[in-house]
Parts: C-alpha cells; structure tokens; sequence
C-alpha cells in the first residue's frame, strides 16, 4: 500500500515537474477539432507512459469543443423551429387538401345527381329509370299497333262482309221487284182473261 501511494506522489511531482518544463505553445493550430486533437497529441511529450499535454493547447480545444457544441445546439434549435414550421405548414397543407376533396366530393355528387319530381337520382339510376320507362312504352305502343292492326283488319273484314252482304240485297232486291212485277203482269193478264170469258158468257 505504502509504495503504491509512493508511485501516485511520484508521478504527480513527475507530472508537475515536466509541466513547469514545458515552454509557452507559440504553434498555431490547425481549425477543425480533430486536426487540433492531433495536433494536440503531436506536440505533447511522454514520460513514463503518460502524455504531458500543454494546458493551454488542452484550454484551447475544450474551448473548441464548447463552441462547436453551443453552435451545434444553435443550429439544432434553429432545425426543430423550422421543423415545427414545417409540420405546422404541413397540417394547414392537409386541412385545406382535405377541404378540397370534400368540396370536391360535394360538387361531384351534385353533377352526378338529378332532381326530377322533388326526387333525387343519380345519374345511373335515373338513365335505367328512363330507358326502362321508354321501353315500356315502346312495347305498349307495340301492342297497341298489333291490337289496333288487327281491329282494323277485322273492320276492313266485316265491312268488305257487309259490302258483300249489302250487294246480294240489292240483287235480291231487284230479282224480286222483277218477279214481283211479273207476278203482277201475269196477274193482270190473268184478270183480263177472265173479264173477256166473263163478257163472252153474257
């Protein structure tokens, strides 16, 4: 124990010693912190494994290095504003696009819908609606023509019926007024033979 705190005591003066040899650091160092750091290594003196390392030059880089990080911090500060900038930008951005598709949505469903009677319909619906009401139609239009065709065609028929029932009359008509003139020719001629037998006999 006692020669393990003699070797501490020992390369403390060591260590003080040496320090109070080293000369005032009159380089210049390099500007970024690495090539300080090397720098740094290059210039210090090793004694019984230890670096002796210029106070000054060591002042200098922890100065650096402080300053790097304060500039970094800075900058990462500056990043995260801008960041929350951005993501404030980015949630107006979706708010408006989600105000535009639903204005847009809007203004589809009303091209695409048809008010007739009071009643709504799309657009679909309501071209099914009516190229079915035009077929119905169409096809009671053409039963009625079929219907209408063949009562006429009837009519046509019992009319020709009657034309021809009309023209038998007529004829019959005119054979009886015929026979019946004759009956009465014949009637009459009969009656003037019977007053000539009638005048002979007196």
């Amino acid at each position: 124990m006692k020669k393990l705190i003699f070797a501490i005591i020992a390369v403390l003066l060591l260590n003080l010693n040496a320090q109070s040899q080293i000369p005032a650091d009159s380089a210049k160092a390099p500007s970024g912190l690495r090539g300080q750091y090397e720098f740094m290594l290059s210039k210090s003196k090793t004694i019984n494994g230890y670096k002796l390392i210029n106070p000054g030059r060591l002042s200098g880089l922890w100065k650096n290095v402080a300053d790097s990080l304060n500039t970094s911090r800075k900058q990462l500060g500056a990043v995260k504003l801008k960041l929350t900038e951005q993501e404030k930008t980015i949630a107006a951005l979706k708010g408006q696009i989600s105000g535009t598709e639903t204005s847009l949505a809007t203004s589809n469903a009303k091209l695409n819908e048809i008010s007739f009677l009071g009643i709504s319909f799309t657009k679909s619906n309501y071209n099914v609606i009516v190229w079915s009401l035009i077929l119905v139609l169409a096809a009671a239009l053409a039963i009625i023509i079929l219907r209408s065709a063949k009562h006429i065609h009837e009519a046509k028929y019992r009319s020709s019926l009657y034309e021809e029932i009309s023209q038998e009359y007529q004829s019959y008509k005119t054979k009886a007024n015929d026979k019946e003139k004759k009956l009465a020719r014949e009637l009459q001629d009969e009656r003037n033979k019977l007053d000539e037998l009638k005048n002979r006999g007196r």
